[in-house]
Order: C-alpha cells, then sequence, then structure tokens
C-alpha cells in the first residue's frame, strides 16, 4: 500500500458525515445481540438485567481488540458475576450465539456465490492462494496429528480415567455447558430469535454497505458488490488476529478490485472503513462497556 496516496484520498474524497450515519447500525445490531442472548438464558431458569448483558456485549467487542476472542470469556465471566449465573451454562447459551452467527454468514456467502458465480470462478482464478490456505489446513499431516490426538486424550479422559476426581469434574463442567447449548430447543420465543438474527445481521450490512456512498470510486457499485465483500470479509473476522487486522483488508480489496477498483482506492476503502468502524467506533462503545458495566452494577451483591 501507498500510504501517501492513500491519505490524500481520504483527505479529500471521503465524506465521512456519511460513515457517521453508518455507526447506530453497527450499535444497533450490538444492542439485538443482546436481547437476542437473553433468550438463550431465559430457558435455563435465569433472569438477566437488559443493561448488563448490553453492556458486557459491547464490551465483549472491545476486549477482542486487545485479546482475540478472550471477549466471549470476559463477556460470560462478568454476567456470571453480576447475575449469579453459573459461567458454564452461560458459556454454552454462547456456543449457539456464535453458531447462529457462522450460520448466518454462511448463508450470505452461499446467497452471494449464487448471484454471482462468474464472478467467483474469477475471484478463484486471480486469488487461488485464498482458498489454497483452507485447503492446505484441512488436508495437512499437522491437522491429522491433532486431531489424532484430541480423539486419544478425549477417549483416556473418558474411558480410562472415567472414575478419576478431576475426570468427574470436567464432565460436570461439560454437562453444564451442554445444558447452555440446549437452551436453543427451550426457547418459547424462536420466531423472535430468528428475528433478533436477522435484524442483526442486516444492521451489519448496512453498518457496511452505506460506507459505499462516502466514497466518489464506490458509490455505484452497487448493492450486490457490497454483499459480496460484506459476507467475504465477514468470513475473515473469524481469523484470530486483533481487530481482523489485515485479513479483512485483504478480503475487501480483492473484492473491489475485482469490480474494477483500482489497488490504491480499494485499499483507501478498506482502510479508512476498518479503521473508523472496526477500530475507533468499537474501542469507543466498547470500552464503554467495560467501564460503565461495574459501575452500573456498583453496591449489589456479587458472587
Amino acid at each position: 500500500m501507498d500510504f501517501g496516496e492513500i491519505l490524500s484520498i481520504l483527505k479529500q474524497d471521503v465524506n465521512y458525515w456519511i460513515i457517521a450515519l453508518s455507526l447506530p447500525f453497527g450499535l444497533g445490531a450490538n444492542i439485538i445481540r443482546a436481547f437476542r442472548w437473553n433468550l438463550l438464558i431465559t430457558p435455563l431458569g435465569y433472569t438477566s438485567r437488559k443493561y448488563n448483558l448490553i453492556y458486557a456485549v459491547l464490551g465483549n467487542y472491545g476486549v477482542n481488540l486487545v485479546f482475540p476472542r478472550l471477549g466471549e470469556v470476559w463477556r460470560c465471566t462478568m454476567i456470571a458475576r453480576y447475575e449469579k449465573i453459573p459461567f458454564t451454562k452461560l458459556f454454552g447459551t454462547l456456543i449457539i450465539d456464535r453458531l447462529a452467527d457462522t450460520c448466518s454468514v454462511g448463508l450470505i456467502v452461499i446467497t452471494a456465490f449464487i448471484m454471482n458465480v462468474p464472478y467467483f470462478k474469477l475471484f478463484y482464478i486471480q486469488h487461488p492462494g485464498y482458498f489454497d490456505v483452507f485447503g492446505n489446513v484441512l488436508f495437512s499431516y499437522w491437522t491429522l496429528i491433532v486431531l489424532t490426538i484430541t480423539v486419544l486424550a478425549v477417549w483416556t479422559l473418558f474411558v480410562v480415567l472415567k472414575q478419576n476426581l478431576y475426570v468427574k469434574k470436567i464432565k460436570q463442567i461439560l454437562a453444564n455447558i451442554w445444558e447452555g447449548v440446549r437452551s436453543i430447543i427451550h426457547i418459547k420465543k424462536k420466531t423472535l430469535f430468528l428475528t433478533y438474527t436477522i435484524l442483526i445481521w442486516l444492521g451489519y450490512f448496512l453498518y457496511f454497505y452505506i460506507c459505499f456512498y462516502a466514497f466518489g470510486f464506490t458509490k455505484n457499485l452497487g448493492w450486490n458488490c457490497g454483499l459480496i465483500a460484506f459476507g467475504l470479509s465477514s468470513v475473515a473476522v473469524a481469523v484470530p488476529v486483533q481487530g481482523s487486522i489485515g485479513p479483512w483488508h485483504a478480503m475487501v480489496i480483492a473484492v473491489l478490485m475485482g469490480f474494477g477498483l483500482n489497488s490504491i482506492d480499494a485499499a483507501a476503502f478498506a482502510f479508512c472503513v476498518h479503521t473508523l468502524q472496526q477500530l475507533v467506533f468499537t474501542a469507543a462503545f466498547g470500552l464503554f462497556g467495560v467501564l460503565v458495566l461495574p459501575i452500573a452494577n456498583r453496591g449489589k451483591n456479587k458472587t
């Protein structure tokens, strides 16, 4: 990247008011995520204050910026502390929360693929390395070795050492986690859960796509391009690095170049949107959640 040219674009050719207009959609999606999480917690027989869930979800993303994937652990720890809900059961509900997101991203990518098969064929030809990485990981000897060791370890723990005191404790922890996972079966408002999921991902899409109109070179690319870029960048978020720095940019730049943008314009879009949305804004509301959560529960009994 030529950061001199990128900064020149960011100074002259960006409507930052439009980017500001996109921000409430991202924040709203995360607030709805807290409401959806509450639907998973309720079948466990516990009640949670919604403001605590909102602060925890917001703080989750702030913590992830510093320690990738530890935000989810922090989220469950805080709610366990302030709402007196077992951590292991909360963690089980979080697995369902993330599984719902994985299915949503999968459906988005599949939809984008079906609607744009020629584009994806060209994308694969131009960027074979992106797909080869997944193949190399899935079919490498290291993957086979790790899977074999994992299977042997599980078999040893739960068959050979099943009467061991520590193994029994592990089984109890896993049973609690499984109870949290099973909460999806007992949700009374399944339609509301689905509605929340749709609203979350619609909010994320608009959060991303509205930014197309902030740049002269992307405003005419259309929602189809936005859907592809959004879907593939959402896949890139799964890479456990701080703020998805690198993988997210690579996906967005590759997609935009596939729609005719030059590398500098594509890089300027990715750099600007990611910095303002994924770093600055996410850090701001994440810090807000981390700081306000203990203040909101000051003086209340904690477990």
